[in-house]
């Protein structure tokens, strides 16, 4: 079976894909890249036999028409086929972009939510009550520590009451 019929009619997968519901999405990337890779080489193919043909109908010129025109014939059947290619290349590639970034967005998903779950297990020990009340007892020893310096710091009455 060739690799398109294969990858036409699904051919060639194993039966953990159907009862999982489908390839997984680096198997799929995969057999994007094989089928990239085939018709990359079917174009290069194609490109040489349109240079054959085009040097064919070089050669016969006005000795032969006949033969040159069968040549260019060729060479534009040859080129039909080479423009499909292009644009089946241009559409796969397109689906394999997409699926490397829909792939990218589930690991990030995924990731945002295991780092979600790590947050909410170091935050299930905290009580916004107590946070609250912390955070009131610190302002007050704050407070009471401004008040104590500010009672060191300012001067102390001594020889003030004195008049020389």
């Amino acid at each position: 079976m060739s690799k398109i019929s294969k990858f036409f009619k699904g051919g060639g997968g194993s039966a953990a894909h159907k009862s999982r519901g489908g390839p997984t999405p680096q198997e799929a990337l995969a057999r994007l890249r094989e089928t990239e890779e085939m018709l990359s080489k079917k174009q290069e193919y194609l490109e040489t036999r349109i240079q054959r043909e085009l040097a064919a109908a070089r050669q016969h010129g006005t000795k032969n028409k006949r033969a040159a025109l069968q040549a260019l014939k060729r060479k534009k059947r040859y080129e039909k086929q080479l423009n499909q290619i292009d644009g089946t290349l241009s559409t796969i590639e397109f689906q394999r972009e997409a699926l490397e970034n829909s792939h990218t967005n589930t690991e990030v998903l995924r990731n945002m939510g295991y780092a979600a779950q790590a947050m909410k297990k170091v935050h299930e020990n905290m009580d916004l009550n107590k946070i609250d009340d912390l955070m009131q007892d610190i302002t007050d020893q704050q407070n009471v520590a401004q008040e104590i310096s500010e009672a060191i710091s300012s001067r102390a009455g001594f020889g003030d009451e004195f008049d020389e």
